[in-house]
């Protein structure tokens, strides 16, 4: 279902009815038809996606990662390669975040994506994009979203004060346990059909909520996963080898950065949503209420959710739209439904103020047992 037949679905009344949740004093959130009305019929010029963009973007993302990675590993000064190692972080977060499109890009909008972010980013970084494809759509189904089938929800803003910081260092060790995953687990697995079914179920997906289980690939998507598992198998195997020959520095170097791609990651989705759903079905407004915009003019934003998740509200009312298409459907929507609007409740001004906001929730909101 495309995002002008989701919007109309809901604004409209085809399809089923969309769910509500409740606002604060336990008033239910109706759908604003309105702001809905003006997402469909705004935005309907800029649904294309670009290639020219997508590709000079994700390749000068990847090289200028790289080439700085590199700068880390053979520089002979600290501070230059410290520098290198941040420009190398946030260039290949960059690079990695192409993932999220992935998954929302038709299968023939852009040829020969999908297998160029692959071999170029996914695989050498270990999340290739099996791990998001097929996952993150469930998400955006409207009867899943904030629900204890949601894969990538959580009620943070409900929980224990000490769960935000655990929520955050925890993708410290992200990298070292893909390396895991694919140099010890996967081959492990092709012998014991047990190990594989756990590998599969527990950690093929990039998902936050621990009672997810992941389905058996079907279909396409089981043949892309093949050859995905084989290539990341494969550089793991690669770099663990490369240790005798070369040292410890260029693997753990590679290691660090990559960890702090993953805790930027974690960061940012700790602030993509409010999470102060505790499993209700929302309607799309309330889906919407519930996540997240930080717009400009602040620049930091465009660092820590790069590739459009700075508009990640946005993206939830319109999932189908290029990344390179959300500042200019934000602009139009600003212009027409104004300041007042439900729509301008989704803007934040930045992360320091969403975090503070949960960090707040959690202090005095506890989830029960």
């Amino acid at each position: 279902m495309s995002i002008h037949q989701t919007i109309d679905a809901a604004a409209f009344g085809r399809g089923p009815a969309a769910p509500e949740n409740e606002a604060a004093g336990g008033v239910p959130i109706a759908d604003d038809k309105a702001m809905l009305r003006a997402a469909r019929d705004l935005t309907s010029d800029l649904a294309q996606a670009r290639g020219a963009i997508y590709w000079s973007d994700m390749i000068g993302s990847a090289l200028l990662g790289y080439a700085a990675l590199a700068g880390a590993v053979l520089s002979a000064s600290p501070v230059l390669g410290a520098l290198c190692a941040v420009i190398a972080a946030l260039a290949l977060y960059r690079a990695l975040l192409f993932i999220h499109e992935l998954t929302h890009l038709h299968r023939n909008a852009l040829p020969g994506f999908r297998l160029g972010w692959n071999l170029l980013v996914g695989i050498p970084l270990l999340t290739p994009s099996f791990m998001y494809e097929g996952v993150h759509t469930l998400h955006h189904k409207r009867t899943q979203y904030g629900t204890a089938e949601d894969p990538e929800y959580l009620p943070l803003a409900l929980m224990k004060p000490w769960s935000l910081p655990l929520f955050v260092v925890i993708a410290i060790l992200l990298p070292a346990a893909l390396l895991v995953r694919f140099a010890v687990l996967l081959p492990l697995g092709a012998i014991l059909p047990p190990i594989r079914k756990l590998v599969w179920e527990r950690a093929s997906a990039l998902a936050i909520n621990p009672a997810f289980r992941r389905r058996p690939p079907e279909g396409e998507l089981k043949r892309q996963v093949f050859w995905q598992e084989l290539g990341g198998m494969v550089w793991a195997w690669a770099l663990i080898a490369s240790v005798p020959a070369i040292g410890w520095r260029p693997v753990l170097t590679i290691l660090a950065v990559v960890s702090v791609v993953a805790v930027l990651n974690q960061l940012r989705t700790l602030v993509a949503h409010l999470w102060e759903n505790e499993g209700d079905a929302m309607s799309v407004t309330a889906q919407f209420l519930d996540t997240v915009n930080v717009p400009p003019p602040g620049l930091a934003a465009e660092l820590w959710a790069p590739v459009g998740l700075r508009y990640h509200a946005l993206h939830h009312l319109m999932p189908s739209m290029p990344y390179h298409s959300l500042p200019e459907a934000h602009r139009r929507l600003v212009r027409e439904l104004g300041i007042d609007s439900t729509y301008q409740e989704a803007n934040h001004p930045g992360m320091l103020v969403l975090v503070g906001r949960i960090a707040r929730s959690t202090m005095v909101r506890r989830r029960p047992s």
